[in-house]
C-alpha cells in the first residue's frame, strides 16, 4: 500500500499536579505497510475520559502507565481503510482502545464493530459505550436500587452521572444529581428528569444537600471524590451503598491534602451504619456482561428514556487542551474529539 502519513500525540512528561499542553507533543509519522491479518483504521472520532489522567502517571495503578514518547491511551471510533483480515472489511466501522492518533494498524484483537443504526456513531464512545457501561453495572450491581430510594450522583451532566441518575428513575428512585453551575444543574433536572440537583460551587452546597436528601441518602455513586464526598457521608442511610468508579476531585494532587484526618471518622461510619462501598474497574469486572447491559440500555435510549449530550471538540490537536479542562469540569457532556469527518 502507499505510505500512510498519520498524526499522533505522545505523552511528552509526566505531570506534577495537573497536566498541561506541556506535557504532550503532537507527532508526525509514516505507518508501515499492512501485514496479513491486519487492518488500517482511520479514526473517526476520540473519547477524552478522567481516567486518562492517571495513566499519565508512573505511580502503582490497575493498568501499567503510559510510557514517555507513547501514544497517549484512549478509545476510539474508527472507519476500516483498508483490510487484510477476514472478518473486516473497508467501509466498517469498530470501536477500541486505539488511543490519540489519526491513524492505527490493528490485528483486529483490540477493536470490535459498532451497531448499526446509530444516531452518530460516537454514541459507542459514550451511552452505548464505557461510561454508559459503567454506570448501569456500577449501579445495577453494586448500587442493587430499589424503587423508592433516595441516590446521589456527582458529575451529574456528565457521560457517567447523567446515566446513573436516568437508569435510577426508571427503577423508581428519588434522584438527586450534583453538577457545577446552574445551566447543568437546570438540564440535569429538566432535560433528564432528575427529582433535584445541587450546585457544588454554591457557599451553602452541604446545606442544600441536606435539604435536597431530607429522607438520607441510600445510595451514592461516586466519581468525583472531595467536598462532595464529605458533604455525602453525613447523610447517608444504613446500609448504604456506594459504587466507586473514580474520584476527579483528586486525580491532580501530587501530595497528601491538608487538614485533620478524616479517616477514622468515616470508618466509623462505615461499621456504625453497616455501609458497602466497593471500587470497579468496569472492563476488568463486567467485560462478560457487555451483553446484558447492550441488551437493557439500548431499547431506553432509542425509545428516548435515556438521553446524552456530546461535547464535541474539533481537531486531534485539540485534545490536550479539551483533556485539561475535562478535569476542570469545563466540558458539558460526554467529551468526544472529532479528529476526522466520516
Amino acid at each position: 500500500m502507499s505510505s500512510i502519513s498519520s498524526q499522533r500525540i505522545v505523552l511528552a512528561s509526566r505531570p506534577q499536579g495537573a497536566p498541561t499542553p506541556e506535557n504532550f507533543r503532537l507527532e508526525h509519522v509514516t505507518l508501515p505497510d499492512l501485514a496479513e491479518g491486519q487492518i488500517l483504521l482511520k479514526t473517526l472520532f476520540l473519547s477524552l475520559d478522567p481516567y486518562m489522567r492517571g495513566r499519565m502517571s508512573d505511580a502503582p495503578s490497575y493498568a501499567a502507565p503510559v510510557k514517555i514518547d507513547e501514544v497517549m491511551t484512549g478509545g476510539a471510533v474508527s472507519r476500516v481503510e483498508r483490510s487484510t483480515h477476514p472478518k473486516f472489511q473497508e467501509g466498517d466501522l469498530v470501536v477500541g482502545a486505539t488511543g490519540w492518533q489519526s491513524h492505527s494498524i490493528s490485528d483486529g484483537r483490540n477493536v470490535m464493530p459498532i451497531p448499526s443504526g446509530l444516531p452518530s456513531p460516537s454514541m459507542a464512545l459514550g451511552v452505548l459505550g464505557m461510561p454508559g457501561m459503567t454506570a448501569y453495572m456500577g449501579l445495577m450491581d453494586i448500587g442493587q436500587p430499589k424503587a423508592g430510594e433516595t441516590l446521589v450522583v456527582a458529575a451529574a451532566s456528565g457521560a457517567v452521572g447523567s446515566v446513573v441518575g436516568q437508569v435510577a428513575k426508571i427503577k423508581g428512585l428519588r434522584v438527586v444529581g450534583v453538577a457545577g453551575g446552574s445551566e447543568k444543574c437546570k438540564y440535569v433536572v429538566d432535560e433528564l428528569g432528575f427529582d433535584a440537583c445541587v450546585d457544588h460551587k454554591s457557599a451553602r452546597f452541604a446545606e442544600e444537600l441536606a435539604q435536597a436528601c431530607d429522607k438520607g441518602i441510600d445510595i451514592y455513586y461516586e466519581n468525583v471524590g472531595g467536598k462532595v464526598f464529605d458533604a455525602v457521608v453525613p447523610l447517608l442511610n444504613a446500609k448504604a451503598r456506594i459504587p466507586l468508579c473514580g474520584l476527579i476531585a483528586s486525580y491532580n494532587d501530587h501530595q497528601a491534602p491538608s487538614g485533620p484526618d478524616r479517616l477514622p471518622q468515616l470508618q466509623r461510619t462505615l461499621l456504625n451504619k453497616r455501609m458497602r462501598i466497593q471500587g470497579f474497574i468496569v472492563f476488568d469486572d463486567y467485560g462478560d456482561r457487555q451483553p446484558e447491559f447492550i441488551s437493557a440500555m439500548a431499547p431506553w435510549v432509542r425509545d428516548g428514556k435515556v438521553k446524552f449530550r456530546e461535547d464535541v471538540v474539533d481537531g486531534l490537536e485539540n485534545a490536550p487542551q479539551a483533556f485539561i479542562g475535562l478535569l476542570e469540569g469545563r466540558n458539558f457532556g460526554k467529551l468526544v474529539v472529532r479528529v476526522a469527518q466520516d
